[in-house]
């Protein structure tokens, strides 16, 4: 029976996206940016994809079943260009394939020696390892140096070692990362590669293996191997292909701008109305191009009845003309009961006086029912026509405008059994199909720069444009924005969304302009187009020029409202990347395995809650029982993580803890964005020592977090340094000593500096972001001294409380003991206690002029469902902790009066963390 090798996986009974590596995201876009057609994809992957499509899809033959032309007409596209992609694998060289898809990470020459301080002049260490070979030789080499240079002197040492016997070992070698599979491809210098750098940082050698040639290539050979068992080769001469045959003239297709009529739907009627028999029901219905309300709503007659509800009057006309409506026009409807006053709830049967929203008109009270949207134009652009049933939802957000639900989802409800039904008529408008097109006549009225001209509207412009993104602009600050387009388009060009949201959907003449000028526009930074993918923003045009800045995407796989999506990219996915499909699959075993483990120790925790000792014996044994398994030690040995998929978890000396039960993907943004501040501090010279790592939501409430090596939270070590639990919190040499006991002499000077910079990076990041529940076991310390923040289930302000009054009533962690480490346990070290200010001051004005880019990534998470973030009032909070609208000087001293804040109410912390400390024996 295989031994398991180290500690490979924690198991935890608490509370992402997957990280590809690069050349399955160019795949992904690749696919979606090309379009081919192709019907009746082939099943020969149906079984290997079983394991990896989402609820409710347990093979390929259920896609199949979907009656979706759209969804058809997307996976033939998707099959010829998986087909397409995996055929050119058959043309690369074992070298290109390598460089393509295990080339490391790379920094750039500025963001390498700005984050690491080290002298040019002193030598690397570093260990190189021979593969099939136990050998190893540690060997100095300038930081300037290349991996083929470090490779020529490695066999230059292995030859004096062996002697010339072994010269029959040498031959062609890539230099590879050790127990990575990630290779130093490309001849830079040793400094510039991600993985030299870490290893710097964390004065670690790093380890690297002379791997040969002829090994890789059975690595490309296998590869291809696998690619041929699916994707027959095709000849490399086809035949060239029949004439088109002739067909009748196609008829003429009508554009939906030189149509003059209204727009208007029939209500046909509604099924499985859930409402009360007294009351009267309505429709409400919404035409939105995001979450811009085009024109007036229309509402429906009342209707009466138990369940099933018919209008006399079923015609819903619409305030706008068919030509005016944009592309992506959603349609949105609400059905809502409307009773004589508020009842008292004395039974359950109708809750949305609790539960929802209502609103109050003339005398009466409307309950939210039900709600669904669709889109006017279908995927082909064409005006939507005939019959549709909509299956509604039931469960309403916080915020609804006059009932509608604009930013939800436009696909209808997958659990049809109970759900309303809303039978609707779109109008046949033409004999022939109604197409919306681009703008051609734009070029005719839109080619001569428009502006008021002078200065003040100029400086009014530009006023205008610098504000952040939740700045709302009135009717005159649109009006003027619009008119001098062409000056944002010069002088502004980051001010496109403020230009869009300028634009009068309603009217095409405008839109006609706007996608003219959308061809000329520059191409933005990334950071500034993400703004671009935020709902408000739904135009086709603008979404494709947004993709073209960018390289990520992300879906959520267990919604319903999204499963079908996320199948279809999957399967794309999958049919593009055949030889990852191995790789994913065990994956998903591995934490099927790791899900059953953990729902055993939860039942032996139920069993045994009397007596925690015998529990927690139980549940050890019972754990590893299941992991001596064979089968369970062979799904969990030689797998790629999901948090690094170049790391390979067996024999590697990383935990990772699996939870079931808990909600990650708020973790997983709360990291993200810490990532992303290291990331924008280090560009500025500033290397805060931050550790944002690894968490990914592997499915719904459940996934896997990284454990960071040689670390312990400030409660055990205040605990460690204490006899009594109660007195352990307020001892302040606790932490110093600690830190004494991991290092001493240079060591401990380096471990106090970690310390100072990565606690100020944390104290205004837990500043901005708002994060809560900061109790002494959500605080760590690793032995080199960095301090960092775990457990973000409280973001953005919001705060636990216990009787109405807030737990925590300091801005950030900031104690006395952590004041005692970064002074030196000198009480009068004013000099280190001014850096560590100094730092916190710096870091915070970094951010500050990075606020808007923090804002739209948190706009771009408002429709996930995390349970913090469900509003724009939520994302307040950081324009207020970020002082946006404020001078750096006027933001500065706000900062500064929540340091000193932190610092004068720290005693509140320390009683807080008492409390814990005494409910929880973290000694066990």
């Amino acid at each position: 029976m295989k031994k398991l090798s180290t500690p490979l996986i924690m198991m935890a009974n608490g509370r992402g996206q997957t990280p590809f590596k690069d050349k399955w995201l160019t795949l992904l876009l690749e696919m979606f940016q090309e379009a081919f057609k192709k019907d009746n994809p082939p099943l020969s992957m149906n079984s290997a994809l079983i394991i990896l499509l989402p609820k409710p899809f347990k093979c390929l033959h259920e896609l199949d079943a979907l009656q979706d032309q759209e969804v058809k007409d997307f996976r033939g596209k998707m099959l010829r260009v998986s087909e397409e992609r995996m055929q050119r694998y058959h043309t690369m060289t074992w070298s290109e394939w390598l460089q393509g898809c295990f080339s490391p990470q790379m920094e750039t020459t500025s963001s390498a020696a700005a984050s690491i301080t080290y002298n040019p002049d002193e030598y690397l260490k570093i260990t190189i390892h021979f593969d099939q070979s136990q050998d190893a030789a540690s060997l100095r080499v300038p930081p300037s140096s290349t991996p083929s240079e470090l490779m020529e002197q490695a066999l230059r040492k292995w030859l004096t070692t062996h002697g010339p016997e072994e010269d029959a070992r040498q031959g062609p070698y890539v230099l590879r990362v050790s127990q990575r599979l990630e290779f130093l491809c490309g001849d830079h210098p040793l400094i510039q590669y991600k993985y030299i750098k870490e290893c710097i940082q964390a004065r670690e050698p790093p380890h690297l293996t002379l791997v040969l040639t002829s090994t890789v290539e059975t690595m490309f050979q296998k590869e291809i191997s696998a690619i041929g068992a699916v994707v027959s080769r095709k000849p490399p001469n086809p035949p060239v292909p029949l004439p088109p045959k002739r067909r009748a003239p196609t008829q003429v297709q009508t554009c939906v701008w030189d149509m003059s009529s209204q727009f208007k739907i029939i209500l046909l009627k509604g099924s499985k109305v859930n409402a009360e028999e007294t009351a009267k029901v309505q429709v409400r219905a919404g035409l939105f191009h995001g979450t811009e309300l085009l024109c007036k709503p229309a509402v429906s007659s009342e209707s009466s009845g138990r369940s099933e509800h018919a209008w006399s009057d079923g015609a819903l006309e619409f305030e706008i003309a068919a030509s005016d409506l944009p592309r992506m026009t959603r349609l949105c409807f609400a059905v809502y009961a409307i009773m004589d006053k508020v009842k008292k709830q004395k039974s359950t049967k109708n809750t949305h006086s609790n539960k929802y929203q209502t609103i109050r008109k003339a005398g009466k009270v409307h309950y939210p029912i039900a709600w669904v949207n669709t889109m006017v134009f279908d995927y082909k652009g064409q005006l939507k026509t005939g019959d549709v049933v909509l299956h509604s939802w039931s469960s309403f957000p916080d915020e609804l405008e006059e009932m509608l639900n604009p930013i939800g989802t436009i696909q209808t409800n997958p659990y049809t059994e109970n759900a309303t039904e809303l039978h609707i008529q779109f109008l046949e408008y033409s004999q022939h199909p109604i197409l919306e097109k681009a703008a051609e006549i734009a070029k005719a009225n839109d080619c001569v720069p428009v502006g008021r001209g002078g200065k003040k509207f100029r400086i009014e412009l530009k006023e205008i444009m610098e504000r952040d993104p939740l700045s709302q602009l009135c009717e005159n600050e649109k009006d003027l924005i619009w008119t001098l387009r062409h000056d944002c388009h010069e002088n502004f060009p980051q001010s496109l969304p403020k230009l869009l949201l300028s634009v009068k959907w309603s009217k095409h003449e405008d839109m006609a302009q706007l996608q003219a000028l959308l061809q000329i526009w520059p191409r933005l930074s990334p950071r500034d187009a993400l703004e671009l993918l935020d709902f408000n923003y739904p135009d086709q045009y603008v979404r494709e020029y947004a993709v073209s800045c960018l390289q990520d995407m992300r879906s959520e796989i267990h919604m319903p409202a999204v499963s079908i999506q996320f199948a279809l990219i999957l399967e794309a996915y999958c049919r593009g990347s055949i030889p990852h499909i191995e790789v994913l699959k065990k994956q998903v075993e591995a934490l099927s395995k790791l899900k059953s483990v953990n729902e055993l120790i939860k039942l032996g925790n139920i069993k045994n809650a009397r007596s925690k000792t015998k529990e927690a014996m139980l549940t050890k044994e019972a754990m590893m029982t299941c992991l001596r398994q064979s089968g369970y030690t062979e799904t969990l040995s030689d797998l790629n993580s999901p948090l690094d998929p170049s790391v390979q978890l067996s024999g590697i000396n990383l935990g990772i803890i699996f939870k079931n039960g808990d909600d990650l993907r708020q973790d997983m943004l709360t990291l993200q964005i810490l990532r992303l501040m290291d990331l924008l501090w280090k560009e500025a010279n500033l290397d805060l020592r931050i550790v944002p790592y690894g968490c990914l939501a592997t499915g719904d409430r459940a996934g896997l977090i990284e454990v960071v090596s040689s670390a312990d939270t400030i409660a055990n070590i205040q605990l460690t340094g204490s006899n009594v639990a109660a007195a352990a919190a307020f001892n302040k040499d606790a932490l110093l000593n600690w830190l004494k006991e991991k290092n001493s002499g240079d060591a401990l000077e380096r471990a106090i500096e970690e310390f100072t910079l990565s606690c100020a990076g944390y104290c205004v990041a837990t500043y901005v972001l708002g994060i809560g529940d900061r109790h002494s076991d959500n605080i760590m310390v690793r032995s080199t001294g960095q301090l960092f923040h775990i457990d973000f289930g409280h973001i953005l302000g919001n705060f636990k409380s216990k009787f109405g009054i807030k737990r925590e009533r300091v801005p950030f962690i900031l104690t006395h003991d952590f004041i005692h480490v970064i002074q030196q346990g000198k009480t009068g070290n004013t000099e280190k206690f001014g850096s560590f200010r100094q730092y916190c001051e710096e870091a915070y004005l970094i951010l500050r002029k990075n606020g808007n880019l923090f804002i739209t990534l948190f706009a771009l998470m408002l429709t996930a469902g995390l349970p913090e973030l469900t509003s724009v009032k939520d994302i307040q909070y950081l324009k207020d902790s970020l002082a946006l609208g404020k001078t750096d000087e006027e933001a500065l001293k706000q900062f500064r009066q929540k340091f000193d804040e932190a610092l004068r109410e720290s005693w509140t912390t320390k009683v807080n963390w008492m409390a814990h400390n005494v409910t929880k024996d973290n000694r066990s």
